[in-house]
């Protein structure tokens, strides 16, 4: 599944394979040529490995905020506000996941194509001499939700979500348990996050990585 990210190292030039193959100590019985050709696979290799080790519950937020299904859309619309996020899953009576609801579900419902702009939005609300938005009162979050979820457990690794995240074109990956009660959520920005661990691990002081 590794073929959905870009694992292509950073460009180097003939100039930095002379300098690296000097940097190596003894003679270097390779081309330049070869050892680009080797160091691209292997920077691939090493960065499918390291992905693969880190899974969805070392980078997940948790806990996750949800939306009940039966709750009012305009308090849904105030939940995610006051949270500052544009989307949640959406949970049944017994807390189970069940969907998810996200700024595109709103859009959809108002009469708009995701992705709309604000701009666009304020062009329709003069336009239509009115609040768009109107046709959201009085419904519930069920009723707009992106269903069935598409969930995952928390030992999916992260070249899996990054897959899933390109094949559905989603931008947020419930983590749930057996049961579909919410772990916690993987977003783009943690998958970015994660993989800019991979290529630039931290260091303690004394010199181990983290």
């Amino acid at each position: 599944m590794a073929q959905h990210l870009n694992l292509t190292p950073p460009p180097i030039d003939d100039d930095d394979i002379y300098r690296a193959m000097q940097d190596i100590q003894g003679y270097v019985d390779i081309s330049p040529a070869d050892f680009k050709e080797i160091f691209t696979f292997a920077y691939r290799h090493a960065v499918e490995r390291l992905l693969a080790a880190r899974r969805a519950a070392e980078i997940m937020h948790s806990p996750v905020h949800c939306l009940q299904a039966t709750m009012d859309l305009k308090d849904a619309a105030t939940f995610l506000a006051t949270h500052r996020i544009s989307g949640a899953p959406v949970v049944d009576g017994d807390n189970r996941v069940i969907g998810v609801v996200s700024e595109k579900d709103f859009l959809r419902r108002m009469g708009l194509k995701a992705p709309a702009s604000f701009m666009e939005i304020i062009s329709r609300c003069l336009n239509h001499r009115g609040c768009i938005a109107v046709n959201l009162h009085n419904h519930r979050v069920d009723e707009i939700m992106s269903a069935p979820a598409i969930i995952a457990g928390p030992t999916l690794c992260s070249h899996e979500i990054a897959a899933i995240f390109a094949e559905r074109n989603i931008n947020r990956l419930p983590i749930v348990d057996e049961q579909r009660r919410p772990l916690g959520i993987v977003s783009r920005t943690d998958l970015v996050t994660a993989f800019c661990s991979c290529l630039y691990p931290q260091r303690r002081s004394d010199g181990h990585i983290l």
